[in-house]
């Protein structure tokens, strides 16, 4: 089956944010939250599941599989983007503003998502 482009632009999204994840590891460790245990497993494990979750939303029988574990990879995410938000140094040198900001942009990645449920 075909599926519109924005899906397969979606898909792209999330397989080079998971590569990026190899390439600039230490870009996302700065940012785990220090109560999580072994920050360069769950990084490469959040990486690889991108990638994964990335091509599944391409064939059929895994895309609705893929978009439940995209929701679930984002809600599990917040925790990063609430854990920069406690303070200058968990925020990486990044603006506050722009932490905040993401925040609303998390939920629309989210609908994003599960709106392809549909197809």
């Amino acid at each position: 089956m075909q599926y519109p482009y924005h899906l397969y632009l979606m898909a792209t999204m999330y397989i080079i944010a998971g590569i990026m994840h190899f390439v600039k590891p230490k870009a996302y460790l700065r940012i785990m939250p220090r109560y999580l245990p072994n920050h360069k497993l769950l990084v490469a494990l959040s990486g690889f599941a991108e990638i994964i979750l990335g091509f599944g939303l391409c064939f059929t029988v895994t895309k609705n599989l893929s978009i439940y574990g995209i929701l679930l990879m984002l809600a599990v995410f917040f925790l990063v983007h609430f854990y920069m938000l406690s303070g200058k140094k968990e925020g990486a040198g990044i603006p506050k503003w722009i932490l905040i900001l993401r925040i609303p942009l998390q939920f629309g990645l989210m609908y994003w998502a599960y709106w392809y449920l549909q197809f």
